[in-house]
């Protein structure tokens, strides 16, 4: 599948933080005889193991149950208008407009049980289209906006997709394939009025048609009965060390994640998510959409990369769904206002009060810290990474400032969630624990007890997409369950945790045998300020005529803004070379020595990468090899 090659996050702006909350310290009465007691009855309690999960096997239970409990609640914000304000649209409005979509596939368009492509940004339609197909029987193929063309062209003939449901802004690519894709029955535009024509069709047309079909006493929508283990959903992997393989998923997948996050996290009708990841990952469209669908949650849909903070401003969301790179860019930037106001060390020092007082009853972070939660809208309660490792040390501020900082673990195949932190179990710097409904364990460990993690969850897979050897590969059935080889290197701490260390398909082999995981040194490469990105990998050594030795390597792109502003003057390329290079040396004198990086290559051009901020290694890799 195609990177993301011109993914940039905005250079977001915050004002000085003058820390005007200070003067709640003074405000604060302790109990402290109180507090002993609460204390003391706190360490007798029984521990939580999880809270009560639900118990759904298909998305159509909760989409039909939300509809009704939550009819007049609003359910998506969206601003349709870049100079208007976000638009509320309630869970009744959904309901009506899933209804009438799904009634006219079915009944107008008769695509029952074909396969059907999704493909655009972030916007009301593309909830409306994907809960329409999961609750028709008919196979949603969520695909990546970004795809050039011509591989748009490829996943429709891998998939044998009847139909391609599009956003307008698809419109010039849809038009260039349209001719070369005779097999598609129906090309159907988000937002378009227009009725039948050639093979074009208005998503809005057909939400009126079918409309006008149910209020006739039409029932066939509402009537189908969804088989909870049948292959209903088509996902393209995005290929991040190899071809993407289509991965298969059932109803009973995408509900065992809200059952499963249920029992560790606790959302409300009055939570909002913020969701500015892509809805074809799982990740954001299972716990971005389905999840608070189950919970009577809100969705406030973020309008591009470059309106996050004045969107967050906006729309006041209790939750945020993440990945690190986006946390660490509001972790510097703010902390950037915080240095620029000379009041780093206040805030050190109230974070040290702070804790210190929440460890006897008293958590008074979000008055002290007040400033940075309204640059991120004010209500901000969770954060949730997922999708790659995080530094320990951002999640720990997270939860310094007030804020619930949880990770989630899982890939495309698990649909998404395996493992996740409880919020009663707060543990960074690891990926969660297993899900209650999963189990994990390590492969063929070695003396620090590291291996490859397996998963035997009911979230997983039913398979790879018409590619038997590859799922027989992947899945490995062990006392008669279906274990999911995971690709993913880490270790299991005594409580259950998992921590993930690399991917054993990044791994470098030394001549001598020695495994090195880059992630692992990439972590300690992130904690330079001076580096934006970088990526470690093996490079053939020119001397060795046999190539089997390499060299620990890394290609970094520097942070000129911060580098420019804390040398007060604009280095040249030899300058900021060296400046980095003898930072690099100073994270080697932490490696043993045969995982020192011995090369560095300052890179002029932006990491190819996938729609979630992954580095696609083997990309970057083919062009050395060009």
């Amino acid at each position: 599948m195609r990177i993301l090659k011109d993914f940039k996050l905005p250079n977001f702006k915050f004002p000085k933080i003058k820390m005007k909350g200070i003067s709640e310290i003074d405000e604060v009465k302790v109990d402290y005889e109180t507090l002993k007691k609460a204390e003391e009855n706190n360490k007798k309690a029984e521990k939580i193991k999880h809270y009560p999960p639900t118990t759904y096997k298909t998305i159509k239970e909760v989409f039909i149950r939300s509809s009704e409990e939550y009819a007049d609640k609003e359910f998506i914000l969206e601003k349709f208008d870049p100079k208007g304000e976000f638009k509320e649209i309630t869970y009744r409005q959904f309901n009506k407009d899933v209804v009438g979509f799904g009634t006219s596939l079915l009944r107008k368009l008769k695509l029952k049980n074909e396969k059907i492509i999704i493909i655009g940004q972030n916007t009301y339609q593309w909830y409306v289209s994907y809960m329409a197909l999961l609750c028709s029987g008919i196979i949603a193929v969520p695909t990546d906006k970004e795809l050039p063309e011509n591989e748009i062209q490829n996943i429709i003939e891998r998939s044998n997709a009847a139909a391609v449901i599009f956003a307008p802004k698809e419109l010039d690519k849809i038009k260039k394939i349209v001719d070369k894709v005779p097999d598609v029955k129906y090309f159907i535009q988000m937002y378009s009025n227009d009725s039948i024509e050639d093979r074009f069709v208005g998503m809005n047309y057909l939400i009126e048609e079918g409309n006008a079909i149910v209020e006739d006493g039409d029932t066939e929508f509402l009537d189908v009965e969804i088989d909870p283990d049948e292959f209903k959903v088509l996902l393209f992997t995005s290929g991040t060390t190899a071809k993407s393989k289509g991965v298969m998923l059932c109803n009973r997948n995408l509900a065992e994640n809200i059952n499963a996050v249920s029992a560790y996290v606790i959302l409300k009708p009055e939570d909002r998510l913020f969701s500015v990841l892509p809805l074809h990952h799982t990740y954001e469209s299972t716990i971005g959409f389905l999840l608070p669908m189950a919970t009577g949650s809100s969705i406030a849909v973020c309008q591009g990369l470059k309106y996050i903070v004045p969107n967050l401003q906006e729309t006041h969301p209790t939750a945020l769904l993440a990945v690190p790179i986006l946390i660490e860019t509001l972790y510097r930037k703010i902390n950037a206002s915080i240095k620029k106001s000379k009041k780093e060390g206040l805030v050190n020092s109230m974070i040290h009060v702070t804790n210190a007082l929440k460890t006897v009853g008293v958590d008074i972070k979000r008055k002290v810290f007040a400033e940075i939660h309204e640059n991120l809208g004010g209500s901000l309660r969770i954060i949730v990474s997922a999708a790659a490792p995080i530094d320990a040390k951002i999640g720990k501020w997270v939860q310094d400032i007030g804020i619930m900082f949880l990770q989630g673990y899982g890939l495309t195949e698990t649909a998404p969630i395996a493992a996740l932190t409880p919020e009663f179990e707060p543990k960074v710097g690891s990926a969660g624990k297993p899900v209650i409904s999963a189990k994990a364990k390590v492969y063929n460990p070695n003396e620090n007890g590291e291996g490859e993690i397996l998963l035997c969850t009911p979230t997983l897979m039913l398979g790879y997409y018409e590619d038997e050897e590859a799922t027989n590969e992947a899945i490995e059935i062990i006392d008669g369950e279906r274990w999911f080889h995971s690709g993913d290197i880490g270790y299991i701490d005594k409580d259950g945790f998992i921590y993930i260390t690399g991917r054993s398909k990044n791994v470098i082999v030394t001549q001598n045998g020695k495994n090195i995981y880059p992630e692992e040194i990439e972590l300690l490469l992130s904690k330079i300020p001076e580096i934006k990105e970088c990526m470690v990998y093996g490079k053939p050594d020119e001397r060795d005529k046999n190539n089997k030795e390499l060299i620990i390597s890394v290609k970094v792109i520097p942070n000129y803004e911060y580098i420019e502003e804390e040398y007060k003057k604009k280095l040249d390329e030899k300058e900021i070379h060296d400046l980095i290079w003898g930072k690099v040396k100073e994270v080697n004198k932490q490696l043993t020595s045969y995982k020192a990086i011995k090369y560095m290559e300052i890179k002029k051009d932006e990491f190819v990468k996938t729609t979630t901020m992954k580095i696609k290694r083997y990309e970057e890799l083919k062009k050395d090899n060009k």
